[in-house]
């Protein structure tokens, strides 16, 4: 009997350490949203507010490409990614920024079209 109890004490100490793994060791990849539209608006947010610094990390972009005259490129250390000028659409990247600036900006208007954010 104390066998029993043994080995069911220890499947249910498995099935604790497994439950709390899952759920503790996977949160959420925090979700930037870009935009470039027309007339002449770039943006970078994240929850509705403008990007101006970050954590070190993994986020996801939802890149979101409303003109055929524009597009978004995000620069920075380790990073280099663009949507395409003439093209429109919705395009998702997972991106992980490491410590430095960064800069977005619409390659044909670059002058005035831009924004950046530090990482820390």
């Amino acid at each position: 009997m104390n066998r029993t109890r043994l080995l069911a004490a220890a499947g249910l100490a498995a099935l604790a350490t497994a439950l709390v793994g899952a759920t503790g060791a996977g949160a959420a990849t925090p979700k930037l949203v870009a935009s470039v539209s027309d007339p002449l608006n770039i943006s970078l947010t994240q929850g509705g507010k403008k990007v101006t610094k970050l954590k070190a990390g993994t986020y996801t972009i939802t890149v979101q490409d409303k003109a055929g005259d524009h597009n978004f490129r995000l620069t920075g250390p380790g990073v280099n990614k663009t949507t395409s000028v003439s093209g429109k659409g919705t395009t998702t990247w997972k991106v992980t920024l490491k410590k430095g600036t960064y800069k977005y900006v619409c390659d044909p208007h670059a002058s005035f079209m831009k924004g950046s954010f530090t990482v820390s």
